[in-house]
């Protein structure tokens, strides 16, 4: 029976993929430092462990114990605008916490493949759609950092001969995502917002576009990737094909939460305008695993869920590192 370790499995994405290595009757590792998944999260059949990637400690010992066939790094402070002003965080969670993980695996000896989430914030403002053979020219520490962590294993898999599989998906949404962060997940905040009564917040215009994937068309891919040998040593993008406004979302947002449209907008950010990638690859190894849901009927599903989830108290990041250029609805929330 395969042993695997996935990492931020109380978080979103994480949770779904233990799901599924269950399944395909793995024994799971669960690891996550709840900072922003939860308890409930994690499937009952895993081995949970509460700990920090950057726990060199930590990792080494769970590496000696388990022997891990897989490693499954999912954990990450994945809010890219807000890691403009919180650096040191951003690259300590986001690069230092992996490399943690890479060392562990080359050191074990006896993990198979390392299967990596990374995200197109790798590519920056390169030209659409974004194709895993454009050079990646990331915009933001957090795209830097999982640019940094795909070089990392580049490097340990011509060195030390650690397989790897990287995947860059975008803007996944569904069922346990954390409504409450007011730094990432869009969808999340939209409908939080519609629950508590509030207008959806939108940042500039709207017109800034975006290609909105529904888990069960990211999931079963990150983990049965390591079932197909030919996808070792790779990149792919993963998620849906259709990119919409930001607009068109919010009006998709109110009409599955059963509300009107009611936005009010912000100041524009500094992020990339339009983003969305090419699956042409994803297609070619993984096509039967797709299930292509559009985004009406994923969030469908996930307002279903959205409408009676637990919502938690809101609380501003406590870390901010520099101050400015804070979005002001940002800094409004530090002040509180």
């Amino acid at each position: 029976m395969p042993k695997s370790l996935v990492t931020g499995a109380a978080g979103f994405i994480g949770s779904h993929v233990c799901d599924e290595l269950l399944k395909m009757g793995h024994t799971v590792v669960a690891l996550d430092d709840l900072s922003g998944g939860f308890p409930e999260n994690v499937p009952a059949r895993t081995k949970f462990v509460k700990g920090k990637v950057e726990n060199k400690v930590l990792i080494a010992k769970l590496f000696k114990q388990h022997k891990f066939d897989y490693v499954f790094h999912l954990a990450a402070y994945a809010a890219e605008g807000l890691s403009h002003f919180i650096k040191t965080f951003n690259y300590t969670n986001n690069l230092i916490g992996s490399v943690n993980l890479i060392n562990a695996a080359v050191n074990t000896g006896t993990v198979k493949c390392f299967v990596f989430t990374s995200s197109i914030a790798v590519y920056g403002r390169n030209q659409l759609p974004m194709r895993e053979d454009l050079v990646p020219q990331p915009e933001d520490p957090y795209g830097i950092a999982k640019y940094a962590v795909e070089l990392d294993l580049k490097e340990a898999h011509e060195m030390f001969g650690l397989n790897y599989v990287v995947f860059r998906p975008h803007n996944v949404y569904g069922e346990r995502q954390n409504l409450s962060d007011p730094y990432r997940n869009v969808i999340g905040i939209f409908m939080k917002q519609i629950r508590n009564g509030q207008p959806m917040t939108i940042f500039g215009d709207g017109k800034q576009t975006r290609a909105f994937s529904y888990i069960s068309d990211v999931a079963p891919i990150i983990a049965r990737s390591v079932e197909r040998k030919k996808s070792y040593n790779q990149i792919f993008n993963v998620g849906a094909d259709h990119a919409y406004s930001v607009l068109e979302l919010a009006r998709e947002v109110a009409q599955c939460m059963g509300v009107k449209p009611d936005a009010r907008h912000l100041e524009a950010r500094n992020e990339v305008v339009n983003a969305y990638s090419a699956h042409d690859k994803a297609r070619e190894y993984f096509g039967d695993l797709l299930k292509d849901v559009s985004l009406h009927d994923g969030l469908a599903r996930m307002s279903d869920w959205a409408k009676t989830a637990k919502l938690r108290k809101t609380k501003p990041f406590q870390g901010i590192e520099v101050v400015k250029n804070l979005p002001p609805s940002w800094a409004a929330m530090m002040k509180k």
